[in-house]
């Protein structure tokens, strides 16, 4: 039997960018089905308000974890001072914000801006992993202050070249403090670039902060081809306690479905989509 977690959801599910009006409308009813938490991404500092948010989330018995987003602009490797400066600084604001709604951690790409590739000799990548970690760790040490943990996230090789396995963001987060930074593991990234998702997790450990999760194509777990029981066994034999958040995209936002080449629907509704997901996710672990 899988442990019993907390189950989440992205409010990308629905809409992009969020704000304080679509999160009270979505939090009602996260909370009516059932869900334990709900993940709140910060495409802009300001877009939404933490303070207010807290309340809502507080008022509803709602947790909350915060999603940080690498768009243009946002570099931490092989980039100018002042472009790797401007993004510690929003990392930091996440990192705020998070500590505002009660969010123990805070996931994403912190390295590089999603979309940004380029060939890489193997022989270069240490240099490239220590630049970041350099770069991140005022952020970590941002972090710890506050209470929170970031997770790095390795990508598929669509989105970035330079993080894309469990292996190659171990590296990274090796050389931080594993009180402040660890993994955060995406199923749909791990199901393109992981040869066996279960191992990945165990070679991962005690470094995961978060999970995010969903069907193979980004829909609703479960009906996909991936072994959840496996999975989620390998997540039981680490030391990970956490969630899992479902995060999946709606192709009835031009802006969102663009970044993340959601062509089509993914379920009858985005509504059937988190409450199915979160249903096959109550079954595996009662």
């Amino acid at each position: 039997m899988a442990e019993n977690r907390r189950i989440g959801v992205n409010t990308w599910v629905w809409t992009s960018p969020l704000d304080d009006a679509a999160l009270a409308r979505i939090a009602g009813r996260v909370s009516a089905w059932g869900f334990d938490l709900i993940e709140l991404p910060v495409e802009s500092p300001g877009d939404w308000d933490p303070v207010r948010a807290a309340a809502v989330l507080d008022g509803l018995g709602l947790g909350a974890t915060v999603a940080l987003v690498m768009g243009e602009g946002r570099e931490l490797v092989e980039a100018p001072a002042q472009v790797v400066q401007r993004t510690q600084d929003y990392l930091k604001r996440v990192v705020d914000a998070a500590h505002e709604v009660g969010s123990p951690v805070i996931g994403g790409p912190a390295y590089a801006s999603v979309g940004r590739t380029w060939r890489t000799a193997e022989a270069d990548r240490p240099a490239l992993y220590r630049e970041v970690a350099e770069n991140l760790a005022p952020v970590v040490e941002h972090a710890r202050a506050a209470g929170v943990v970031l997770g790095i996230e390795p990508l598929n090789r669509y989105e970035t070249s330079l993080v894309n396995t469990v292996d190659q963001a171990l590296e990274i987060v090796r050389q931080l403090p594993d009180d402040a930074c660890g993994l955060m593991l995406d199923v749909y990234h791990m199901n393109i670039e992981e040869t066996d998702l279960a191992a990945a997790i165990h070679r991962a450990g005690d470094r995961i902060a978060h999970v995010q999760v969903c069907g193979n194509d980004r829909g609703t777990p479960g009906r996909d081809h991936i072994d959840w029981v496996a999975l989620l066994a390998a997540l039981d034999s680490t030391r990970y306690r956490g969630p899992l958040c479902i995060e999946s995209f709606t192709a009835d936002n031009a802006v969102i479905a663009t970044a993340a080449s959601i062509w089509r629907p993914l379920a009858p509704t985005q509504d059937a989509l988190a409450r199915d997901g979160l249903a096959f996710l109550r079954t595996l672990m009662d």
